[in-house]
């Protein structure tokens, strides 16, 4: 079995996302992809979402995709997410699949500074996408090539915040369950 993880706040999912998953399954021949929500991402600020929410909103995006899971290992575990951790904790639940972490262009120039990297790339294939800002030339790294969606998370916070539409921008149920929870809604 050959797994795409995809890892992030998802905060919230968006159809950028989605996009880039279904891109890396088809380029790279992968079985599934596996939506994995961070607890705390080392190199960015806690979420003001809870994980649960994030969790059902990821649940929710890849729902109508049968390649598409969730795994909640790393909110499970709480703390800081590190990848290796992560990796190291799936190869010993799943010793016969085959994973490759998918990064963004962006974060192929900042590889080299992750937790652990050697270790980390001698466990783990990374698939990186091709999205503005990067170099796109990282060793060890596999490029793939998708449609540039110009979308981004905090790009939807400040425009749920402004009381402004996300609709086209997140999956139809995601939009929904911000709307029902009041999730990112304007400070009073």
């Amino acid at each position: 079995m050959k797994v795409g993880l995809l890892g992030g706040t998802f905060d919230p999912p968006h159809l950028g996302h989605l996009i880039i998953a279904e891109h890396v399954c088809e380029m790279m021949g992968l079985d599934e992809i596996w939506f994995i929500p961070s607890h705390v991402p080392p190199h960015k600020q806690e979420s003001s979402i809870s994980a649960d929410d994030r969790l059902v909103m990821v649940e929710k995006a890849v729902e109508s995709n049968p390649h598409f899971f969730v795994s909640s290992i790393e909110l499970e575990r709480k703390g800081k997410s590190y990848t290796l951790d992560t990796i190291k904790e799936l190869d010993a639940q799943f010793p016969s699949y085959n994973f490759c972490f998918i990064i963004g262009g962006d974060m192929v120039d900042y590889l080299d500074r992750w937790y652990r990297i050697e270790e980390l790339k001698r466990l783990v294939q990374f698939v990186g996408v091709g999205r503005g800002g990067s170099s796109n030339a990282a060793d060890g790294v596999t490029m793939v090539d998708i449609p540039r969606i110009d979308i981004s998370s905090s790009m939807i916070r400040e425009r749920l915040s402004n009381k402004q539409s996300v609709r086209y921008l997140v999956a139809d149920q995601v939009n929904d369950y911000i709307k029902e929870n009041a999730l990112y809604a304007p400070e009073s």
